[in-house]
């Protein structure tokens, strides 16, 4: 661990976390509804947290809403999945007409952003070029950005360009601003917010190969500290930058595991967190449940767990389902609130 981070545990949420911060026993997480109690330190011992570490102005700040989105009162947003891919892993790829329909229909459930993309990034998949991919999403762009906040998943620095330009406000790219020489630059002139992930190599088709890391969780944040060492360097804010841990992604399942579990020590980032385990292969191996379009169940544990951990924004296909999950856990954290 850096000399400087301290991982928060023994996370509390709801009246409890109120009690806890006002009789000076906890400390607020990123200025969100959960205060933590407890900290990892670099020799991996478990202590309060000790006065005036220099961590602690990081870990408390209250976050910048991301993209101007405001969040809930203490549940995560929600971003729907639009694949307009033939290829999905997930089974849902779709005509661009279809995937128009499919985002109307996911902001109507309760989604906050919706995340269109044309190239799958499954292992093994074979890349597309930008033309097709422009192709495919800037149609659904277009009709989309019309009604909610979108982001454009994509790899390409040219189809950033051209989705920005029919009206996406998020960059969203897996391999973080890493393969295409010339997406920094598009990012940093358009001044919009980024989503980096990681990902253990530059291609899908290798990704899978020989996984292993020695503490996934901290090798995973150092990886994301250095790539938003190198925005901020281009004059890109924090608050601009949202991470995403990449589940899935050069991962085995105890990598993803463990990412979910030690979420907060992202928190070391000052940056808005995002999980995206929705169908994965990983929640297949666990459940035994062979089929991605039927992992719903095994998503949505995972979704609350992240949710549980501090995450901001969940990546989900099944937005109806999700979105009822997190307001009930909402309501069981926070109380409810009619309307």
């Amino acid at each position: 661990m850096s000399s400087e981070w301290l991982e928060p545990l023994a996370l509390l949420q709801g009246p409890t976390a109120f009690t806890a911060m006002r009789d000076g026993l906890a400390l607020p997480l990123q200025g969100g509804p959960f205060a933590f109690s407890l900290v990892r330190d670099p020799a991996g011992t478990i202590i309060p947290p000790p006065e005036d570490h220099p961590a602690l102005e990081r870990l408390t700040r209250p976050l910048q809403p991301f993209a101007g989105i405001e969040r809930h009162r203490a549940r995560p947003l929600v971003m729907g999945i639009v694949n307009c891919t033939p290829d999905s892993f997930s089974g849902d790829g779709t005509t661009q007409e279809a995937a128009i329909r499919q985002g109307h229909a996911m902001l109507e459930a309760g989604a906050d952003i919706l995340d269109i993309g044309g190239e799958s990034t499954r292992p093994d998949a074979a890349p597309v070029t930008p033309e097709e991919e422009q192709a495919r999403i800037l149609p659904v762009i277009r009709a989309l950005a019309k009604a909610a906040p979108v982001s454009v998943d994509t790899r390409h620095a040219r189809t950033m360009a051209a989705a920005l330009e029919a009206g996406a406000e998020i960059v969203n790219d897996v391999s973080a601003l890493r393969h295409d020489p010339d997406a920094l630059r598009i990012v940093a002139q358009a001044r919009c917010p980024v989503i980096l992930m990681h990902m253990r190599t530059l291609d899908p088709r290798t990704m899978q190969q020989e996984v292993h890391y020695e503490d996934a969780a901290l090798e995973v944040a150092r990886f994301l500290e250095g790539r938003v060492a190198t925005l901020e360097a281009l004059g890109i804010p924090r608050g601009r930058i949202c991470v995403d841990p990449g589940l899935g992604f050069g991962k085995r399942v105890e990598d993803n595991l463990t990412l979910i579990a030690r979420l907060p020590l992202l928190a070391n980032l000052g940056c808005t967190i995002l999980v995206g385990a929705s169908r994965k292969s990983f929640i297949g191996r666990i459940s035994g449940v062979a089929e991605a379009g039927q992992r719903q169940a095994g998503s949505l544990a995972m979704a609350l767990a992240a949710a549980a951990q501090g995450a901001h924004i969940l990546r989900v296909h099944d937005v109806p389902e999700t979105v009822q999950a997190l307001k009930c856990a909402e309501a069981l954290a926070a109380g409810f609130e009619e309307g």
